[in-house]
């Protein structure tokens, strides 16, 4: 008795895979993983912090040059008034000059309103004007404090000619070509008082609490 006849069929050859929507999800997932960590180190640093009640710790940040004990550099610059304003208008006065990064960057809106709204605290630490210097034309600027009801002067330096002679482009996020987050202290007699460049690396600080400035100021001028 002849066997059956064996099945001779040849099984179907495995096709090529190809990438998949599982593929096209992955890449996905994992270029918005490293979006995600590259805007938390961007937020971070552009996020108002709150000072803790009773805040007793100093800040770190770079002091640049000149710094204190030396003259400080005049200037005369385009304000957000239509006018100009000299450091020399200051004279026989303690004021706070504030170099700041600018439109771009809105912490930097929200430290001269926090500036504005604790006057009082900047008054009774011996500080009677408060100067805004930024690299943005004076019109926009104009339109920026107008909108947000704004009352400190805020100057043009769009050359960074002032901002140079300060170093104040040297300590922020963006490179030289703006400033960073700098406070500089002039006294009535021309001389700086203090200083703190909060914005360099590796922090980027682009607001700090009113209180947390005072008391480096205080730390800093009584040490």
């Amino acid at each position: 008795m002849s066997s059956a006849p064996k099945n001779t069929q040849k099984a179907p050859a495995a096709r090529s895979r190809r990438p998949g929507w599982f593929g096209w999800i992955t890449g996905l997932l994992i270029a918005g993983i490293v979006l995600a960590g590259l805007y938390s180190v961007f937020a971070s640093a552009n996020t108002p912090k709150t000072a803790a009640a009773g805040t007793t710790t100093q800040s770190t940040y770079d002091v640049g040059t000149p710094g204190i004990g030396q003259r400080a550099p005049d200037f005369t610059l385009a304000d957000n008034s239509g006018g100009k304003i000299s450091l020399a208008d200051y004279s026989g006065k303690n004021v706070l000059l504030f170099f700041q990064e600018g439109l771009a960057c809105e912490p930097c809106w929200t430290q001269i309103t926090s500036l504005e709204t604790d006057a009082a605290k900047l008054q009774a630490a011996g500080i009677d004007a408060v100067v805004s210097i930024t690299t943005d034309p004076a019109q926009q600027i104009a339109r920026k404090t107008t909108d947000m009801g704004l009352k400190t002067p805020v100057l043009s330096d769009p050359d960074l000619v002032t901002s140079k002679k300060y170093q104040a482009n040297e300590f922020g996020m963006m490179g030289t070509n703006t400033d960073g987050h700098s406070f500089i202290l002039v006294g009535p007699d021309g001389t700086i008082k203090w200083r703190a460049d909060y914005g360099g690396a590796p922090k980027y600080t682009m607001f700090v609490p009113v209180d947390q400035l005072l008391l480096d100021l205080k730390t800093d001028t009584t040490s």
